[in-house]
């Protein structure tokens, strides 16, 4: 059976430098009837349970260390025994939400990860904060971009350990080059496409 995207919209609060945000994240599930990896695992480990659907997990791959992207991934540990996959320069944040747990193996630059089939591999981008990671799955024409890349242009970079020049060198140097065909599945909001943002790129 071939691999395929499967998404669920969880609603929380983003905290970050003493403000809260109600944010609404996506979770995006790449597998196909057995297995299944996930991507972020927010504000609550239940809904992201029902979306896996008693598939065994291979991996919970986690893009950035903001709360609203790692809140859940303990918990969604415990209930897959899955390992949490995480790069180590985003340590600070993780240490904040999850102070008595550590990640189980550290995300990099051409780790490469293999369910139902297909392959994906990391992409370092950093700028929204400093161990931002991508996902690129060629055989899907899709790349899971956290909050790196959204429809619209580059994530946010007016906060704590993040940088607007460094994002816009990671997106131009890592996910421009890609297909312009290739979709961009985003950590918040609706999908959109390479082609589509090279324009928003500044």
């Amino acid at each position: 059976m071939a691999a395929r995207i499967d998404k669920a919209v969880i609603s929380g609060v983003f905290s970050l430098d003493g403000q809260d945000f109600d944010v609404d994240n996506n979770v995006w599930l790449v597998g196909d009837d057995d297995d299944v990896l996930v991507i972020d695992a927010p504000h609550r480990a239940d809904p992201i349970l029902e979306a896996i659907g008693g598939r065994r997990v291979t991996a919970i791959v986690l893009t950035h260390g903001h709360n609203d992207h790692i809140t859940a991934a303990v918990d969604l540990r415990a209930a897959t025994g899955a390992p949490i996959w995480f790069h180590p320069a985003d340590r600070m944040l993780w240490d904040v939400v999850h102070p008595d747990a550590s990640p189980d193996e550290a995300l990099a630059e051409g780790t490469r990860f293999r369910v139902a089939g297909t392959s994906l591999t990391a992409l370092h981008t950093p700028g929204h904060s400093p161990g931002s990671t991508c996902l690129h799955a060629p055989d899907l024409a899709a790349v899971f971009t956290g909050d790196t890349l959204f429809h619209g242009g580059p994530g946010a970079t007016g906060r704590s350990f993040s940088d607007h020049p460094t994002i816009v060198r990671s997106i131009r140097g890592k996910l421009l080059s890609l297909h312009g065909d290739t979709v961009v599945h985003t950590g918040h909001g609706e999908d959109t496409r390479i082609s589509a943002e090279i324009s928003t790129v500044r």
